[in-house]
């Protein structure tokens, strides 16, 4: 069954607080354990242990500290089983590297099962604590699998992970058009209908401000109750940059959605385009590559699959009006003017009208040996072609 995840602010009083951090720390501290037990296993006997072994050696390790008592004990079970077990997991399968022990302040959540939370409106219970209350409602209905409780700068939210179906059909027969959508750094979406979103470029906008607050936390000395109340402005700072990001990226996305029944994208290596130096800061702000993930969740989630253009497709190159593709095109050329047909257009409205055609099939990116082709001309474009072709053979078959 498919599952789909809410995740809500929370409006915890202060004892909330303190015992929320006080149950990413027991995380943190059962993760940290099994993961050294783990190594030293392998070390002496060159055997892996399991997250069931694992947790079943926490067990009896944890009866050394009697603050472990006063924990929720299913945090150090998913702690382990969870994050622990899938990590090594993926190591063992080559997926990614071996795992690090975690560190205080750094990504702190813990999760928690089903079995002992309940929500009602704007409130979620919880294990020990009771109840805490919600920014939110959760919008979606069925069995809940599982919640994790995080923690970004001062503020503290509430994952919930909820088993259903809630994918809207489209329409066959919909009136929406097919949407091509080129995405940008200056804009940072435009449509093949024309519109375009901008892109507010928050880091650009705080980066002194920020500037500002990271030379006066190096003057501080590490450790003390204003190196913490510096370092704490600065993750403030951060928290903001990212919300302004994600609403921009929220409004865009959802609007696109509701109005179209395909959608044609582009398929970018973001890695790969941050290597460039004078653009990476740029790219890093824009997050083009979160910006086109939201915008696939959202449309999977509308009954519409994004059709994803090859990687090398010429689209800002190739003219959506005749398919002549041209061999070089500046950066700085903002305004697309073709050689072959006279058109002049912006230059993102020209490659999200490519795009569009893609999604709709009138182009195609490769043939069947692999090689990238033009796209193809509509019928009225080829008689037009030929009519032009036949007036210069007439003329070259006069005599002089």
């Amino acid at each position: 069954m498919p599952k789909s995840t809410h995740k809500i602010a929370l409006n915890p009083n202060n004892k909330q607080r303190k015992w929320f951090a006080q149950q990413c720390g027991y995380a943190r501290f059962a993760y940290n354990q099994a993961l050294a037990d783990f190594k030293k296993h392998c070390a002496e006997t060159g055997e892996y242990l399991s997250a069931g072994e694992l947790d079943a050696r926490f067990n009896v390790y944890k009866k050394e500290y009697a603050w472990t008592a006063d924990m929720d004990q299913v945090v150090s079970q998913q702690s382990i089983y969870k994050h622990l077990g899938a990590a090594i997991t993926n190591w063992v399968k080559k997926l990614a590297r071996f795992p690090r022990f975690k560190k205080k302040g750094i990504r702190d959540s813990f999760s928690s099962t089903n079995q002992s939370a309940e929500i009602k409106g704007k409130q979620l219970r919880l294990p020990k604590i009771g109840w805490v209350k919600m920014f939110q409602e959760l919008r979606f209905e069925g069995k809940i699998s599982s919640i994790t409780i995080s923690r970004t700068a001062h503020r503290w939210f509430v994952s919930i992970t909820v088993e259903t179906e809630n994918t809207i059909a489209v329409d066959k027969h919909s009136t929406h058009p097919v949407i091509g959508i080129d995405v940008g750094i200056n804009t940072l979406a435009t449509c093949s209908d024309g519109s375009k979103y901008e892109n507010p470029r928050p880091l650009k906008r705080y980066e002194k401000k920020l500037a500002r607050c990271q030379r006066r936390l190096s003057k501080r000395v590490k450790g003390s109750k204003n190196w913490y109340k510096q370092n704490a402005k600065i993750a403030r700072l951060h928290y903001k940059i990212a919300c302004i990001r994600n609403d921009a990226h929220h409004k865009a996305t959802t609007d696109i959605v509701s109005r179209a029944s395909g959608i044609g994208i582009e398929t970018l290596k973001v890695s790969n385009m941050l290597k460039n130096r004078k653009l990476a800061k740029a790219l890093s702000d824009s997050a083009l590559g979160g910006f086109l993930s939201m915008l696939k969740t959202k449309a999977e989630a509308h009954g519409i699959i994004p059709k994803e253009v090859d990687q090398f497709f010429a689209s800002s190159k190739t003219c959506s009006s005749c398919g002549h593709q041209k061999q070089d095109l500046d950066l700085s050329e903002r305004t697309y003017q073709c050689g072959c047909c006279g058109i002049s257009i912006d230059r993102d409205v020209n490659a999200a009208i490519n795009l569009r055609n893609v999604a709709v099939g009138h182009t195609e990116t490769k043939n069947d040996c692999g090689v990238q082709v033009r796209p193809r001309k509509s019928s009225g474009e080829e008689a037009k072609n030929i009519e032009t072709v036949k007036g210069i053979w007439k003329q070259e078959m006069l005599p002089i």
